[in-house]
């Protein structure tokens, strides 16, 4: 009982952050009739506002909600673009937010540039030496190579959701000193601003638990290797 109690727990310490961004996101998916325009319209608008020369915005893949600085495009997912909704009209500020960041040069713009990619390599490395010393350990039948190679896996997973950790003043920043401000001024309904400030954390959150959900993702490696 103990340890399926303590079993839970690791589960939703770990997953219960993706599932929360997700309920966020859903919850407030609802089209509101009231809304000025939808998530593209307002990004547009915001690019033209703030000046930001040479920023682009796009309807991209579903899910996809991101700002890619070294092409300089907003890139929205179909439901937050076309969406008026609030979970549309955050996530669209939220990711011109990143694009002022860049454009501007400001210091938190540097956090990605300097983690993201070590987070990456980390992830590929683990993955990588899971593979090699369980395939390993089979062959040789050594039980406790096993062992290691599991360790290995879980230890630089949980290195890679440290390093989206270390990217976390950015996103709160393009959440909460960019996109919150700009909502404020009327490109939402005064009414919704409780709930628009629960999006924006989900949205600044979104990375960091999906890597942390993507330490679950080491069960289907050993299924695999089984």
């Amino acid at each position: 009982m103990i340890y399926a109690t303590g079993a839970l727990l690791i589960l939703l310490l770990i997953y219960g952050p993706s599932l929360w961004v997700r309920f966020i996101m859903w919850r407030h998916a609802r089209q509101l009739p009231d809304m000025p325009g939808t998530g593209g319209e307002l990004a547009r608008h915001l690019v033209e506002r703030f000046g930001l020369e040479g920023v682009t915005v796009e309807r991209g893949q579903p899910d996809q909600d991101h700002y890619n600085p070294a092409e300089k495009i907003v890139s929205l997912s179909p439901r937050v673009h076309d969406g008026k909704s609030l979970t549309a009209v955050a996530v669209a500020a939220h990711e011109v937010g990143h694009a002022i960041q860049f454009i501007r040069n400001e210091p938190v713009s540097h956090l990605r540039q300097k983690h993201l990619g070590k987070a990456f390599f980390i992830r590929k490395i683990g993955t990588g030496l899971l593979l090699l010393l369980s395939s390993v350990a089979l062959v040789v039948k050594i039980p406790h190579l096993f062992a290691l190679a599991i360790g290995l896996g879980i230890i630089t997973m949980l290195a890679s959701a440290l390093m989206y950790a270390a990217i976390l003043p950015e996103e709160y920043d393009a959440s909460f000193n960019k996109a919150l401000p700009i909502l404020r001024e009327g490109y939402a309904p005064e009414q919704h601003l409780t709930a628009i400030r629960s999006v924006l954390k989900a949205a600044a959150l979104t990375y960091f638990a999906g890597a942390l959900a993507e330490i679950l993702s080491l069960w289907r490696w050993l299924r695999f290797i089984r």
